[in-house]
Formats: C-alpha cells, structure tokens, sequence
C-alpha cells in the first residue's frame, strides 16, 4: 500500500507498466506465473486507491465493499501460491533435493492461501485508515499464525529458487515485511509502493536474463 489515493494511483500505474513489460519478454510457459506478478502487483495498487477514496467516505459502500475485498484476495490467499509455485515451475528440470525442497513450499503456499481463502469467505473484511497508511482485518483468530505460513512460503521459496535474481527478491521481500511492519506501528508509511517496484524491475531482468542467457533452468538453478 502507499500512503494516499493518489499515491497508490501513480505507483499502480507505473507497475502495471513495468508489469506488461515482463510479460511481454516471456518466451516460456513455465515463467508465466512469476512474470504476471508485477501486472497483479500494479492492479492491487490501483485496488487499493479506491480503498483510500472509501475511507475519506469519497464512495458509496457498494464499491468499497468491493474494492476492500478484493485487495484482500489478492494479498491474502493469492500471493503466497502464486509466489511458491511460480518458483517451483520456473525451476523445471530433473526432480533434484533443491526442486523437492521448493515443491515443499508451493504445498506450504497451497495450504495457506486455502485457509486464508476461508478465512476471507467466512469473516466480514474490515479496513481503516491508520496515519498513513491502511490496516485490513478478516476478523480470523489465526491470522498471526497463518501470516507466519504466508511468509515462510513466499520469502522461503524465493531463497531456495536456486536463481541469483529471485534470491535477491526474496531478501528484499523479508527485509521489507520487517520494515513494514515497523513502520505501521509508527503510522507512518508503508513500504508496499517501493517493494512492488522494486519487485517488478527485479523480475523485469529476471525475464529477459533467463532468455538472453538462452540456458534451461533446470541448468541456470542448479549451478553453485
């Protein structure tokens, strides 16, 4: 999340930008998950400048009721399986200690985003404004725990991808979920604009590395 409408608009619009960029430089279906993330990433922004607009009471409830639940689907039960099983069809190649390793977090992601999912379906989705920036609520007793999952799959899988860039995205990734959640706590800003364009310029390169280099992955990841 960024720290207003208008915020969230500009940074939306930039990754949708970058994000139609990757997709554009995917050559194999296995990369596909990964290099749609930044598209989705710049939509979940753009989302969530409505959400701004329904907390300064700038729409009817109909759209904000949507647009609330909708950020939370994508941050809540589609991120961490789209994250661990992307890193787990980008590796292809032979079954090898390091791809059973990453299968184990595409199950951990599946597992999550389910729970997360019925949490959502099951609990009213809340959203207020807390200096600047927002605070989601599902109203799910588990949420510590399950946000524990969510992060082990994610950050996890992108550190055992085997592959210099997304390992690099995924010390980016723990290092600002740290920084978020400190700077919340200040309400101050989100770190959630800066992370997905860095993000998406990560997986930009990642793209265009994996097919200017012209090797399999199953090579690229399993190389010391």
């Amino acid at each position: 999340m960024c720290w207003s409408a208008e915020a969230d608009l500009l940074a939306g619009s930039a990754v949708v930008g970058l994000g139609v960029a990757c997709l554009s430089r995917v050559r194999r279906p296995r990369e596909l998950p990964l290099a749609v993330l930044p598209l989705l990433l710049g939509a979940h922004q753009l989302i969530e400048a409505v959400v701004w607009l329904s907390t300064q009471g700038r729409i009817g409830a109909g759209p904000a009721l949507w647009a609330r639940t909708a950020w939370v689907v994508i941050a809540l039960p589609v991120l961490p399986v789209l994250v661990s099983a992307g890193v787990w069809c980008a590796a292809g190649g032979p079954a090898s200690a390091g791809r059973r390793r990453r299968a184990g977090f595409a199950v951990l992601g599946a597992a999550v985003s389910l729970l997360l999912l019925a949490a959502v379906l099951t609990h009213p989705v809340t959203v207020r404004a807390h200096g600047h920036a927002l605070t989601y609520g599902t109203g799910t007793p588990w949420t510590p725990v399950l946000l524990t999952g969510y992060v082990l799959a994610t950050v996890g899988a992108l550190l055992a991808s085997g592959d210099r860039l997304l390992r690099l995205l995924g010390r980016l990734t723990g290092a600002a979920a740290v920084l978020a959640a400190l700077l919340w706590r200040l309400a101050f800003v989100s770190t959630w604009c800066a992370l997905a364009a860095l993000a998406s310029v990560v997986l930009l390169r990642w793209v265009g590395s994996a097919n200017q280099v012209g090797l399999s992955w199953a090579g690229r990841l399993e190389r010391p």
